[in-house]
């Protein structure tokens, strides 16, 4: 991967790939009430205590660093989920399974700012860990196989790179 060992080869640094990631949403649990919200990039809410709403993450950080919310992690971020999807990963060789184009930066800014609202956030980390270092080596390994004949690679399921801390 440009920019994993040298970091002035990437398009993009790791923390704008995480300012990226924030635009993707979730769904909060509001503890106040207000109307909608009307923002550049739409419209959010109405809110009212205890009734989910879906939120961009960047919003659904600042009002849980507020009190405001509680984060409800996406259901990928079950451990029975991320077990299926590691055990499928490991099955195949060449293919990704489904998770949102930028899991690893989603799962960092869950860890970091709602760790309170993550079930088993220890064995979570664990299995997106294993999940990511998987997919690392079926990269590797898939570079390795391209030939000089090799004129395109189109893989699905691909994801935004990031680190887990």
């Amino acid at each position: 991967m440009a920019g994993q060992s040298d970091p002035h080869l990437s398009v993009f640094s790791p923390p704008e790939v995480e300012f990226l990631a924030e635009d993707e949403t979730v769904e909060i649990i509001p503890k106040f009430s207000l109307g909608s919200l009307h923002m550049i990039c739409g419209d959010f809410g109405p809110f009212r205590p205890n009734i989910a709403s879906e939120v961009p993450l960047w919003l659904a950080v600042a009002l849980k660093e507020r009190g405001k919310c509680d984060i409800r992690a996406p259901d990928w971020m079950s451990v029975d989920k991320l077990m299926q999807i590691l055990e499928a990963e490991r099955e195949s060789p060449r293919e990704f399974q489904p998770l949102p184009f930028h899991y690893i930066e989603i799962s960092k800014l869950l860890f970091k700012h709602a760790h309170d609202n993550v079930q088993d956030i220890y064995m979570v980390r664990s299995l997106i860990e294993d999940i990511r270092d998987v997919r690392f080596h079926k990269v590797e390994t898939g570079l390795q196989t391209i030939s000089g004949r090799t004129h395109a690679v189109k893989p699905t399921y691909y994801s935004a790179t990031g680190e887990i801390r």
